[in-house]
């Protein structure tokens, strides 16, 4: 296994257990003691909670290691007004830009559903967010691609798909509306379906993390 596929296993078994209250706020999670667990380098685990701590997940400590926040999942659900407000605002000037060509949005749908059929989170997240970022970068809008990038949507919708591997048909079916508005430069249309399809996503968060 590659350090990237170590570390995404290692991140995946934390976030669950986070979510599942298997570690509480203030356990600290020892880095040599995970590695040990996983048969795993140190290193993976110290870039698995690096990326926890951009989640703010966890709390990283000088010379103590990291500890779990105390985390609700309201605080979770924050990221997604705020990102359907940006996708809103992209799909909106996205679609006169994409409406001539959306053979990469296909593409990506393409590959959502063949995780999706395998029961792989990992590749349905990359494509899921391959999609959304289509749709951002055609925007133009360079301080919206930054505001998105800042949202750090991949390991967001990580924590939201985590625990729904039985329900990804149904996500990768819930772009289609988006894709289709924008193949037929609605601009309007899109903006709005968009808007829904991220809000609606804030119900998959855990209710109890």
């Amino acid at each position: 296994m590659t350090r990237s596929m170590l570390r995404d296993q290692v991140k995946d078994a934390l976030v669950e257990r986070i979510l599942d209250g298997v570690y509480g706020p203030g356990d600290r999670i020892v880095e040599m003691r995970v590695a040990e667990e996983f048969g795993v380098s140190q290193a993976p685990v110290r870039e698995a909670l690096r990326e926890l701590e951009l989640l703010r997940l966890v709390v990283s400590e000088p010379f103590r290691g990291a500890r779990v926040r105390e985390v609700t999942a309201e605080e979770l659900r924050e990221i997604y007004p705020v990102r359907a407000a940006l996708e809103e605002v992209a799909a909106r000037s996205a679609t006169p830009t994409l409406a001539g060509d959306v053979k990469p949005l296909e593409a990506e749908l393409a590959a959502m559903r063949r995780a999706a059929r395998q029961g792989d989170v990992h590749a349905f997240i990359a494509h899921d967010v391959a999609f959304h970022r289509i749709i951002v970068e055609a925007s133009g809008n360079r301080t919206l691609q930054e505001l998105w990038r800042s949202l750090h949507v991949e390991l967001r919708t990580t924590i939201t798909l985590i625990k729904h591997a039985a329900e990804l048909a149904e996500a990768a079916e819930s772009h289609l509306p988006v894709l289709e508005a924008i193949d037929a430069g609605d601009a309007e249309r899109a903006a709005a379906i968009l808007r829904g399809h991220i809000e609606a996503f804030a119900a998959w968060i855990p209710s109890e993390p």
